[in-house]
């Protein structure tokens, strides 16, 4: 990505990127929607509750994968592919060791962490199965996510798309055959999701271990590297940090929506994951950012760095506020698909109403931290969303339950949270000198 025209480059990666995401959101999606068509609002909300559940407990290793990719892109940028070599390999048995260290922690502790959060008495078994039966294949999860990033960094956005094409099909075919056909019950739907992970987990390692790949994974040179897993700690334990804080901040919310019965989880999960998919364009441009920037950054090309960084900064807000527009909009038909209840269709539509208008600050936001990332900065994101999108969110949420039993004020925390760091994020990227970050810090 350090020859040839930005935009273009960045859309090419991007677009493979976007259809990915999109089709990596259908796991829990196809799970929600399948779920509440065939087995109600209570299995509904069950599985709607699990969003910042699972999202706190893996986002700290996928931040982790990120450092790995942010590594990955900058030595292959300044071409020195044996460094590649040891980071790919590194990253991998890291991943490893974080999946095993999950799924113990997942399936023995999800139990109390459901009690903890004011589960609803009549959706909590349900919540239980469901969390167990995904966290006994989250595995699969951590080491799809370490290979896509690997090959997201050596510039191959393509192949992780069409992997996930294939097991997000099965997933969809799973759950119908499980839920629809054999009238399984929620753990049905985590099953699905598990062996439809796996398949894409397979296909990514089994191309990674091909002879014609240019930087093989060779099984028996599988070791912690010290000197990459440093490298890699260094760029991907701030981005882990700031994945968790935000997931324990989120995880907040759900306990507060939790104190309003069943019908307001359905209404929140209902909307999670609707607003989900709105997120995908952001992530994938932010995704592509890190990736360009870092390669570039790491050839020295510190012009074409910054050409690129307006660009998908731009992109990624335009094309978030016109998915916020059609939200807005279109909420009721949307959230009909998942739940024919009205007051859950109602409380789903209450919350876009406050939320959707404000998502160009939310890519704002994204998009520069990616920035940041790619350029070695990962600490400024993290720093940033720890004392707003945690901190804060947590304080406004907490007091603002004291005074009222407003719902709609807990929807409001997530645009007030969003102004602020953008705000934030504007200074900084205007006035710091980020693209030297690497220099500044002699990373070798």
């Amino acid at each position: 990505m350090t020859k040839g025209s930005p935009w273009r480059l960045i859309c090419g990666f991007a677009m493979p990127v976007l259809l990915s995401q999109i089709f990596q959101q259908l796991y829990n999606t196809a799970d929600t929607l399948i779920v509440g068509r065939f087995l109600g609002d209570e299995a509904l909300a069950a599985v709607s509750s699990s969003g910042p559940l699972i999202f706190l407990l893996i986002s700290f290793f996928e931040g982790l994968t990120l450092g790995a990719s942010v590594t990955i892109s900058r030595f292959f940028g300044a071409g020195e592919y044996d460094k590649v070599e040891k980071a790919i390999h590194t990253s991998i048995v890291v991943s490893v060791l974080c999946g095993v260290f999950l799924t113990v922690f997942g399936v023995l502790l999800t139990p109390h962490i459901l009690r903890w959060m004011g589960t609803d008495a009549e959706v909590l078994p349900d919540a239980i199965d469901y969390f167990r039966y995904y966290f006994f294949g989250v595995i699969a999860v951590v080491l799809y996510n370490a290979c896509k990033s690997i090959m997201n960094a050596l510039g191959d956005s393509r192949r992780p798309l069409y992997y996930l094409l294939l097991s997000s099909a099965v997933n969809i075919v799973l759950d119908i055959v499980f839920i629809g056909g054999f009238h399984w019950g929620v753990w049905s739907a985590a099953f699905a999701t598990t062996i439809s992970q796996a398949i894409s987990m397979v296909l990514c390692l089994v191309h990674l271990s091909a002879r014609h790949t240019a930087f093989r994974l060779e099984w028996r040179k599988l070791r912690l590297d010290r000197e990459m897993l440093h490298q890699i700690v260094r760029c991907g334990l701030p981005s882990g940090v700031q994945n968790s804080v935000i997931g324990f901040a989120n995880v907040i919310v759900q306990t507060n929506i939790n104190a309003f019965g069943k019908i307001a989880m359905a209404a929140f999960g209902t909307y999670a994951k609707l607003e989900g998919f709105a997120f995908l364009p952001i992530t994938s441009f932010t995704m592509a950012l890190t990736t360009y920037t870092s390669q570039n950054l790491g050839a020295c090309e510190y012009d074409r760095a910054k050409t690129g960084a307006r660009f998908g900064i731009v992109c990624s807000m335009i094309i978030a506020e016109l998915i916020g527009f059609a939200m807005y909009a279109f909420m009721p038909q949307l959230a009909g698909l998942f739940s024919q209840t009205p007051e859950v269709i109602a409380l789903a539509v209450r919350q876009v109403r406050v939320e959707a208008l404000f998502y160009c600050l939310l890519a704002y936001s994204h998009a520069v931290a990616s920035v940041c990332r790619g350029s070695g900065k990962a600490f400024v994101p993290m720093a940033v969303m720890l004392a707003i999108w945690c901190v804060f969110r947590i304080a406004y949420i907490t007091i603002i339950m004291r005074l009222t039993r407003e719902i709609a004020f807990i929807y409001l925390a997530y645009p007030i949270t969003w102004t602020m760091s953008s705000i934030v994020f504007f200074i900084y990227y205007h006035k710091s000198n980020w693209v030297h970050g690497f220099d500044q810090k002699h990373l070798a």
